[in-house]
């Protein structure tokens, strides 16, 4: 099940589809992405394989100030989802190299 929506508890709008989606399976995963050097990567830039073969999307990226890098958030084929997975992220003409990473990027060490 999952960690937000109970499926078997009551029907909604939209329960059935969910229940199509969890029998056969998701066929995309929302990632997180660090990119190597500094160049921001925007919603709508292409996720590729390292060969060059699109498996995704960014959705959004920044360079974090907290953690000196380029991050982002993409949408990308399940297959192609497991962390330390080698991919680029297209730029115009130009492919920057990224690494699937776990997310969330930044956690807390002590209260504040």
């Amino acid at each position: 099940q999952g960690w937000c929506v109970h499926l078997d508890r009551k029907d909604f709008i939209g329960a059935e589809a969910m229940r199509k989606l969890l029998d056969r399976g998701l066929t995309r995963r929302i990632v997180g992405l660090e990119l190597e050097g500094r160049r921001t990567a925007r919603q709508g830039f292409p996720v590729c394989d390292r060969d060059g073969t699109p498996i995704g999307t960014i959705t959004s990226g920044v360079l974090s100030p907290t953690l000196g890098k380029s991050i982002a958030m993409a949408m990308v084929d399940a297959a192609r989802a497991e962390e330390g997975n080698p991919v680029s992220v297209r730029f115009g003409e130009k492919n920057v190299q990224a690494t699937v990473v776990k997310t969330p990027f930044y956690r807390r060490t002590r209260k504040l």
